[in-house]
Order: structure tokens, then sequence, then C-alpha cells
């Protein structure tokens, strides 16, 4: 029969891991064997009082003592909670056709019935067991079916049930009694482990060292146990491939090379599209149909996904679902919880945005907000001493840069005393006419202080300003959320330098859209666009990075005529 390899490869590991719970127990009641003997030897007569009364009751006191830790720790590892994937359940009534699937493919396998059927906002499927730890030992249920939300809307119905054939299979050495044992036995480590850490942090010094000895304890048993689980498992997987073997094996390679390129538009849509929209307080309604839209998109441009147009005339995965729509909006929720620490439920600052109107209530609000600190910022950091003394030694008739540094204290504050810097003649030494005018948010602004040096202190203080904004976001959702807060961290950090060159973009969006009829759009692969003369235009980051850098606004000035925006127009800000 197929899958009896594996089946005892597996079924070898898992009685070793038996064994080491075994030893363990061993281990744990010998004392008590030895206080049970020596009470009975006393107890008939075979030793006398004296010095084995003191042995006697040493080991029948050190035995209790064993005994009582023994039995806390193996209560924690039996009650212990084992980690719970974040999912959706998917109940029969709610999708007829996609049980209808797995229990043909459990049927066909030869295999028990997966207990439930769960989406999670991840490009993988896998089987988990959905059973409380504690009680329930002699039924043994068979675990629930965790599916890749992006496989359903991406996938054609062949294609998915190629991909889950050997996933369903693994139903068959889950029943198995010894593997099944083994894996609770495991579960209940690692969930005491994580139980003792919180416990570390949470509890009072005086029961940190118990909560210590509980880690140290379970951490050796799963040092002890790591090998055994690690080859049990490849038996698992050889075994439930080799059944699969017989179920649409000719469609899996084709739906594993879908698996990849769903990942990369899965990624691109959530670092890309979905994270901009989350940092707003919106969050996409519709996500799994947008990946659907971004690998069109990348299949457009880059021909990754061959014969597409085929594919579009076969059945989508999702018609397996009775309200596609409803099941989307769930993961699409879900989805802003694990990757961002969103709230668990909608308010005034969550709510769900569609596509339609993500350009309006996300692109926009993003650009006028950003334009919006930058404009902040500019009031804040003083312009450059350069950008000054070039001021002073031309508008005023006082000493040129040069001669700054000898003028000493009291020269000095004359130079950066004043709020307004203004330069109303030419330039001097290459650095552009200065108008810095608090308060005022227009473009011209921005280039002309960028261009006259300075864009350090201007980065740090917009990378200090977005670092305290997110800490201020950061415990407000963590308290509305049910989990960690984040649980993924979608991209690193931005830099101040890459901050500023955001914010300096999206003042040129904004002066694009006020002055220029431009407007704000959707690339289902780069996020927010600009869109002018409905196409989009992905040309500004150059010339924003070469202002930002070096200081050189010659190709956004090309830029900005070519559009024709007008840089010395007052933009709206948030």
């Amino acid at each position: 029969m197929a899958g009896e390899a594996g089946e005892a490869v597996a079924r070898t590991r898992a009685l070793a891991v038996l064994r080491i719970r075994g030893a363990a127990l061993g281990a744990v009641l010998l004392p008590a064997a030895a206080a049970v003997v020596l009470q009975a030897a006393r107890a008939t007569g075979r030793i006398d009082g004296g010095v084995w009364d003191g042995v006697r009751w040493g080991v029948t006191g050190a035995a209790l003592v064993v005994l009582a830790v023994a039995a806390a720790v193996a209560a924690v590892i039996v009650r212990a909670r084992p980690a719970v994937s974040p999912a959706v359940p998917v109940s029969k009534s709610a999708a007829p056709d996609l049980h209808r699937m797995v229990q043909d493919l459990a049927d066909k396998l030869q295999v028990p019935l997966p207990s439930g059927i769960e989406l999670t906002p991840d490009c993988d499927s896998w089987l988990e067991d959905r059973r409380p730890a504690a009680g329930d030992a002699e039924r043994r249920p068979a675990p629930v079916l965790v599916i890749g939300s992006p496989f359903l809307w991406w996938m054609r119905v062949a294609e998915l049930r190629a991909l889950l054939a050997p996933v369903v299979a693994g139903t068959g050495a889950a029943a198995d009694p010894e593997i099944y044992a083994a894996r609770r036995f495991v579960r209940g480590l690692d969930a005491a482990v994580g139980v003792a850490a919180q416990g570390r942090q949470r509890h009072s010094v005086l029961l940190r060292p118990a909560y210590g000895f509980l880690g140290w304890a379970t951490r050796l048993l799963l040092r002890g146990c790591s090998a055994h689980v690690a080859e049990m498992e490849r038996g698992v997987a050889a075994s439930a491939s080799e059944r699969a073997q017989a179920v649409d094996y000719g469609l899996r390679i084709v739906a594993q090379e879908q698996v990849g390129l769903a990942y990369a538009g899965w990624d691109r849509l959530l670092t890309r599209v979905a994270l901009p929209a989350w940092r707003m307080g919106r969050w996409p309604s519709r996500l799994d149909a947008g990946v659907v839209a971004a690998l069109t998109e990348l299949s457009r441009r880059d021909r990754l996904a061959d014969g597409f147009e085929t594919r579009l005339s076969e059945r989508p995965a999702c018609d397996l679902l009775e309200e596609p729509g409803v099941v989307d909006e769930a993961v699409s929720l879900l989805a802003a919880r694990l990757f961002h620490g969103g709230p668990c439920r909608t308010g005034p600052d969550w709510a769900p945005v569609s596509w339609a109107r993500y350009p309006e209530e996300v692109v926009d609000r993003i650009w006028r907000a950003e334009a919006a600190r930058l404009v902040q910022v500019l009031d804040e950091v003083r312009p450059g001493a350069r950008a000054l003394a070039a001021e002073a030694g031309v508008a005023g008739g006082g000493p040129t840069p040069e001669a700054a540094p000898a003028l000493g204290a009291r020269g000095r504050g004359l130079l950066l005393g004043g709020r307004t810097a203004r330069r109303t003649a030419g330039d001097l030494d290459g650095v552009p006419a200065l108008r810095d005018e608090p308060g005022r948010a227009t473009l011209a602004r921005v280039i002309e202080r960028l261009a006259a040096g300075g864009s350090e202190e201007l980065a740090a203080r917009i990378g200090a300003l977005v670092a305290q904004d997110e800490a201020v976001a950061a415990p407000a959702e963590g308290a509305a959320a049910e989990i960690p807060t984040p649980v993924y961290q979608l991209m690193p950090p931005r830099t101040g330098r890459e901050l500023l060159a955001d914010h300096v973009t999206a003042m040129v969006c904004c002066a694009a859209v006020d002055t220029a009829g431009a407007g704000a759009g959707l690339d289902w692969l780069d996020g927010p666009a600009l869109v002018v003369d409905g196409a989009r235009r992905g040309d500004l980051s150059w010339p924003v990075l070469r202002l930002v850098e070096n200081g050189d606004a010659a190709p956004l000035r090309a830029w900005l005529s070519a559009i024709g925006v007008h840089a010395e127009k007052s933009v709206r800000l948030a």
C-alpha cells in the first residue's frame, strides 16, 4: 500500500519519542520506588532503626518533593495550549463544493477526512490540530485543513485539488496512535516552554525560580526529542507524498509553479499596497481579489505567468465558496491583524476600504499627510549655516560663508537668529536663491531648501517624527488586537533619507494634483501612483533622489516643467 514505508519510519521515530517520555517518567518515579522499598523493609523488619530511619525518611521526603514537582510540570504540559495559527473557519454551508472536493480527495487517498477547513492569509497549506490540549485523550479527531487564501483566488479548481492532495494525505499518518501521542507530547512541551517564558516575565521574583525550572525541564526534553521528531515528520511527509502520487500527479507540477507566482504577487500586494493603507488606518477589504489583479499585472510586465489567458477560461477555485466576498473580507481583516497589528474589528480609525476608493481614501491622504509633515519639518529645522551665510553676504552686505566661522558667537547669532532667511538677488557659489518662509506650503520652498543643502538634518527630523507617530499608534492597536502587535515585520524600517525622499515625492504629487490636473492612482505592484493624462507616471523617483542625495534640482525642475506643475503655488495639506 502506498505510503507504508514512510509511515513505518514515522511510527518508529514516534515510538522513540514516547520512550523518552517513559524514561522521564521512570526517572521521576525512581525516588518513590526507593522510598517504598525502604518503608517495606522497615515494616517487615529487614532493616533496623537508627541510621536506617534517617535514610528512610530522607528518601521518602525527597521522593515526595520530586513527585510534587513532577506533577506540577506534567500538569503544565498537559494543560498548556499549543500555539494555533490564526485562520478563518469555512463551514460546509459556506463552501459545500470545497468540502465536497476535500471529501473526494480523502476517499480516493483512503485517509480520514479533515475535521474542518480554515483559510489563512498566507501562501501555504498544512494540517493543524485544533483540539484543546487537555482532556479528550482517547478520541483522536482528524486535524483541520488550513489553506492559504491567495491560492483560492489565483488557482483554478483542478490546480487547487492537485496542490491539496498530499496535504490531505497527511491525515492518514495523523490518525496513527503512536504518531498522534508523540505529536501531542511534543506540542505540550513546546507550549510549556512558552508558559515558562511568560511566567518569568510577568510574575513576582519568588515564582521565577519555579518557572525557570519548568523551562529548563521542558527544554531538556525537547532537545532529546528534536532529532526523532524531525525524522518522524519527514516520514509523514514521505508517506503523504507517496499516497498522493495516484491523484492528479501531472497537475501538481503546474500547481507548484503557481504557488511561487502567488507568493510573489501576495508579497508585493502586502508590502506596496496593503501596508500604506494600514498605516493610514484603512484596511483593504478585498486583498485576495487584489492578488489576481497584481499577478495579472506581473504577468503583463514580466511574462512570468505563461498561458494566463488560457487559465482564465477555467473555473477559479474561489468559486468553491458560496460568498467569496464575505470570506475575502474576513481574511483581509485577519491579514491586517497579523502583518500590522491592527484591531480585530472596524472603527472610526480602522475602517475597510474598497479598491475603487483606495486612491482617494489612502493614496491622496498619504500624500497630504506626508506633505504636511515635511512643511512642519521645514519650519522646525532652520536652514543650514552655509545657506544663511550666503544670504547674509549677498542680501545684507554681510560676511561671506568663508568668513562666517570667524564671526564668533555674536556674529553667528546674527546669522541664525531670525526665523526667516531671504535671498533677494542671484546665487553665491552655486547656492540657489533661498526664500524660506515658515508655514509656506509650496513645492518651490522644498526644492530651494534641499538645493541649498542640509538634507541630513531634515531626514533626521522626519525619521524622528515618523518613529514618534508609530510609537503612539502601536499601543492603541495592540490593546484592541487579540494577537501580538505586530506578528510579522513586512518591511525593514525605512532610513531617514528614504523617508525624506518619500515625503518630497508626496509633496511633488500634491503639487501635481493641485496645479496640473493630475490624480491619485493605484499600481498593483508598486502601490500609490501618480496618474497624469490617464497614465501612471513611474519616472519620478530618480529626479527626487537626485535632489535629496545630491542637492541637484535640475532633473526635478525639468520633470515639473514637462508635466506643467506650478511649484510656487501652495498645496492643500491634510
